[in-house]
């Protein structure tokens, strides 16, 4: 039931700051000028009169909640909502029936779900003969990849629409108005109320109730110290199983691939505070080694295994320097993949052609019908010839010779493509000697 307070469009005076501030109108929504300025896509469904049924995508504290009022509000629907945290299939059911009610005295209905991607896919599927029909215009609101979280057939009748995180000149309004509401400045120094939007990290939400405690003190300024006496630092958003964690792990491999050792500690230390266990980094460190150093530096390999070893001994917090010297190490290595491509290539080689044997002269010949049938016949010990090298074949009967390794020629592996093209010589030398 709609209390006093709501039907009238004031707040209660003991609502949090962040409350009492929402936006009366789409036009006081800070940071999403992209979706609601002028040429914006949900500013063309309100001028059209019409909405269609979308996701909103984006970080805590970017306002997914207020667009979809305000959104009921200038196209005329009735604002119906409901929490995935906290509703289930009967909830849905009714706010369905209440929506078929209200359609047929002609009232169109916005359903707003919370945390929609905490539904589960059977749940997803119940909105979509609703929404088929007009029954409701769904606006969903989530912080994770609607691509991973929500089923295909609810996405294809939904518009995904992206929210930014608030940047500082939006966070400085939200900030202004806040000022303006209570009649006073924050008691901040310059360099305090720029640390103060740092804090919030792109949330306009925990902006403001960081504010509402900062009104509550005296009028002496704070400065940054006192400012960090004052504030308990949140955790940064950071969850190990959703998107999140993917995101950085690129960018910290991405980095090290790139050849930028600063970007690599930044993203190292990101997902390091935000809790990641670092055995996994040290494992995705390891693979960084092989496989975009490989041969080009391969002791890259063995700093990227002693930075694990070093962490599995001293542990966090000394563990973790390891781990930062192995990226630096890693992201300012030559680059080489030469290995990881031939591998690649040599095992789809080996797959089309897994039947051929080993040629004759490098078989083992433990026993006389072995000998007898030619293994090991003419058998050359590469280290003692000439040249410490046989030229040989050493590929199957019936296979032409293949290069997969082909080496670009950086760090170690300039010394090592040089040798490879010297062999390359004899080889063809001693097979035309042969011929």
């Amino acid at each position: 039931m709609t209390d006093l307070f709501e039907a009238s469009g004031v707040h209660p005076p003991d609502a949090p700051l962040a409350e009492r501030l929402r936006p009366a109108s789409l036009d006081e929504v800070v940071g999403q000028d992209h979706l609601l300025g002028e040429g914006g896509p949900v500013r063309r469904m309100i001028e059209a009169g019409r909405l269609g049924s979308m996701i909103l995508w984006g970080p805590p504290g970017t306002g997914k909640t207020t667009i979809a009022r305000l959104l009921a509000k200038a196209a005329g629907y009735q604002y119906q909502s409901i929490s995935a945290v906290f509703s289930g299939v009967a909830d849905l059911k009714k706010a369905f029936e209440q929506a078929r009610v209200r359609r047929a005295a002609g009232q169109s209905t916005l359903l707003f779900v919370d945390e929609i991607h905490r539904f589960n896919r059977a749940q997803q599927d119940g909105f979509l003969p609703f929404v088929e029909e007009g029954v409701v215009t769904l606006v969903g609101a989530t912080t994770e990849n609607p691509s991973f979280e929500l089923n295909g057939a609810l996405l294809s009748r939904s518009q995904v629409f992206v929210l930014k995180r608030l940047d500082d000149t939006a966070l400085d309004q939200l900030l202004i108005r806040a000022e303006g509401s209570e009649d006073r400045r924050l008691p901040l120094t310059p360099e305090a109320r720029q640390a103060l939007l740092a804090l919030a990290d792109g949330d306009g939400r925990y902006l403001l109730t960081m504010a509402e405690t900062l009104f509550a003190l005296p009028n002496d300024p704070l400065d940054v110290q006192g400012l960090a006496g004052t504030l308990q630092k949140r955790a940064p958003a950071y969850d190990k199983s959703r998107e999140e964690h993917y995101n950085l792990i690129s960018a910290l491999h991405k980095s090290v691939r790139g050849s930028d050792p600063d970007a690599a500690l930044y993203w190292l230390a990101r997902m390091l505070n935000g809790g990641e266990d670092p055995l996994y980094l040290a494992r995705r460190i390891v693979r960084m080694a092989v496989e975009d150093i490989g041969q080009a530096d391969p002791l890259s390999l063995l700093v990227a295994n002693a930075a694990k070893d070093t962490y599995d001994f001293l542990g966090s917090p000394e563990g973790e320097l390891a781990l930062a010297q192995a990226v630096v190490h890693l992201a300012t290595a030559p680059k080489s993949v030469a290995v990881y491509e031939a591998y690649k290539a040599a095992s789809k080689a080996a797959r089309e052609t897994g039947s051929l044997m080993p040629p004759a002269h490098i078989r083992n010949a433990p026993t006389k019908l072995m000998k007898s049938l030619g293994y090991g016949a003419g058998y050359q010990y590469d280290p003692s010839t000439e040249d410490g090298f046989s030229g040989a074949n050493y590929f199957p009967d019936g296979m032409e010779r293949r290069t997969f390794y082909a080496p670009k020629g950086e760090g170690h592996e300039e010394k090592v493509k040089a040798r490879l093209e010297r062999w390359a010589a004899l080889r063809a030398a001693k097979v035309e000697g042969r011929s």
